[in-house]
């Protein structure tokens, strides 16, 4: 069910509560200020009626002496009031940054499967950054502007309660009017939020896509597109500066009638000698000094809608799902027997399984690599047992229990895992091997590592070896450089299962070979599954599994799959002799 605003406006300011201190801190200086806002016109009264009228010089100093600590005042809550409410905002969207990212490390991968990288990114950058408006600006108008208003017209109705009525009476058509703007204010906030996260996302394409872009061609394609979302944005912006920008002067045209009556039955009175010269001019600027916080409080709608918008943006990926962990099983001394059930699987919104009715048993240090066409769901297999996806159908069973039934942290620190898509991280080459809870790893241990993995010739190279700055996601290092760093972060971990998914792609035929003897070592005891095309890989494998269309087709040895009219022989003549050949 959706929240509504003042629903999810309310949840924003639950969150302020572990910073009450410095918020009541900031509201007292606010509260100090507007009330001081009366003062002002209060103070002209008498410096007309007694000092110019009645020309008395005692009352000249006392009310300059007065004006003078009325303004030092305000000066003091005015500081005091903007610091501390700096203060709190800035923790309240740290707060809520933080929760959001928190969340994004434990959604479940179909999750952010079916999500925009740049949308996600926006609601942690943009849209963080809109609540914080809502919870600065908004916060300071609606509580000083509103104590300021109440405190001048209480002011205006004990100088003259006639003249005070003629001016209250246009509350409710200024209240009606903000009322009208607010839902389009809302809906156009959303609407540029939307487009700032698909601005992001092609950001985001094109910088890390760029070399294909160029090589390509691609780029009168990219400006194009580039351009229609930055349109979109600028029309949602337009959109909602537009409905902002209606709601102040139209207001503002009711306050001017409102203005020439009370000057018309002023004069009257002025005439009838029922107010004073000191007393009208006090009411006046009483009047014309309401006008700016009224003013302020008719424009606070457009970024309250706003920060609204945003902070339902925010609580929707905060109050996402996280993984299903119901598992009360650690998993300890695990020999390595995988086992797969019955299982059926299907990404979201496709319309056919990506496995279907899959059987298959690994032994304990057996090695088996998973081959077919592409598509075939070879890669969607090796996902189920660290549980990225869960099973739609079946089971998979790791030492005869359900991986279900295990705590997913146990069983992630069962697996290792190197894919064809290599994930640095912009630190260390000793921090990238190192990575996680094994950053408690020795140096030896961490070496030897990247011995095994055949990446020490090139880190000793390295201008600051193992403490080498690698850059976002390992920008400074060639293809095969960052592929055999993930393969020594793989061999720290010494899982007692491997996945291996075209874990040898990027390396040449030499470094291949030496990696490969290092992967025979790391395999003993091991139960390893191996996603590759490689010819030399597969050859080692004790068994090969053949997968077409999410099926398990057939099984066996290089030999014996090479044998018979299989379609394992089919895919050695027409892709692994052409590359044993190139």
């Amino acid at each position: 069910m959706t929240a509504t605003p003042a629903e999810t406006y309310r949840r924003l300011l639950r969150h302020v509560l572990p910073y009450k201190g410095r918020f009541a801190l900031a509201i007292v200086g606010m509260v100090v200020l507007a009330l001081t806002e009366p003062a002002v016109p209060a103070l002209l009264q008498p410096l007309l009626d007694d000092s110019f009228v009645a020309k008395d010089p005692n009352s000249v100093t006392l009310v300059a002496a007065l004006l003078v600590a009325v303004f030092v005042l305000r000066g003091l809550s005015a500081y005091l009031s903007a610091l501390g409410l700096a203060w709190v905002a800035g923790r309240l969207v740290m707060d809520l940054r933080t929760q959001m990212f928190e969340r994004l490390l434990t959604v479940p991968t179909r999750f952010i499967d079916a999500q925009s990288a740049g949308k996600l990114i926006s609601k942690v950058t943009y849209d963080a950054t809109q609540v914080m408006e809502a919870a600065t600006h908004v916060v300071t108008v609606l509580i000083k502007d509103s104590l300021a208003v109440a405190g001048l017209l209480a002011w205006m109705a004990w100088i003259n309660l006639e003249l005070t009525l003629i001016a209250i009476v246009t509350a409710p058509c200024v209240a009606l009017i903000v009322r009208h703007f607010s839902r389009r204010l809302r809906n156009m906030s959303r609407g540029l939020q939307d487009s700032m996260g698909d601005m992001t996302h092609v950001l985001n394409e094109v910088i890390e896509g760029q070399g294909v872009v160029r090589v390509f061609g691609g780029q009168p394609y990219e400006r194009r597109r580039f351009r229609q979302v930055a349109n979109a944005g600028r029309l949602f912006h337009l959109k909602f500066i537009s409905a902002g920008a209606a709601t102040g002067p139209i207001a503002q045209l009711i306050v001017a009638f409102a203005l020439a009556a009370v000057i018309m039955v002023a004069a009257q009175q002025a005439v009838d000698e029922t107010i004073t010269i000191g007393g009208f001019a006090s009411f006046f600027t009483a009047m014309a000094m309401v006008f700016s916080p009224l003013r302020r409080l008719t424009h606070v709608n457009s970024r309250l809608q706003r920060g609204v918008a945003a902070a339902d943006s925010v609580f929707t990926l905060i109050d996402e799902a996280v993984e299903r962990d119901s598992g009360t099983v650690r998993a300890r001394s695990i020999a390595g027997h995988v086992e797969f059930k019955g299982v059926n699987f299907a990404y979201p919104h496709s319309d056919s399984l990506a496995l279907e009715d899959v059987d298959l048993v690994i032994a304990p240090g057996e090695t088996v690599a998973l081959v077919g066409p592409s598509g075939s769901g070879k890669t969607t297999l090796t996902h189920l047992l660290p549980r990225f996806y869960e099973v739609d159908e079946g089971r998979v069973l790791l030492d005869g229990v359900d991986l279900r039934d295990y705590t997913l942290a146990s069983l992630r620190e069962q697996v290792a895992l190197v894919s064809q898509d290599i994930v640095l991280f912009n630190d260390t080459v000793a921090a990238n091997i190192a990575y996680g809870p094994m950053a408690s790893a020795s140096r030896n241990a961490v070496e030897a590592a990247a011995e095994q993995a055949n990446a020490m010739d090139f880190i000793r190279n390295l201008p600051d070896g193992f403490d080498t700055d690698i850059g976002e996601n390992g920008v400074r290092l060639s293809g095969g450089q960052r592929q055999r760093l993930a393969i020594a972060r793989a061999f720290l971990k010494q899982a007692p299962v491997l996945i291996m998914d075209e874990a040898t792609s990027a390396l040449d035929n030499r470094s291949e070979r030496r990696v490969q003897e290092a992967l025979d070592a790391l395999r003993a005891g091991r139960t390893t599954l191996i996603v590759a095309h490689r010819l030399t890989t597969v050859e080692r494998a004790d068994r090969i599994v053949v997968m077409s269309e999410g099926r398990v087709v057939e099984q066996g040895s290089h030999a014996d799959l090479l044998a018979g009219n299989s379609l394992y022989a089919g895919l050695y003549r027409f892709q692994f002799a052409r590359q044993a050949n190139g």
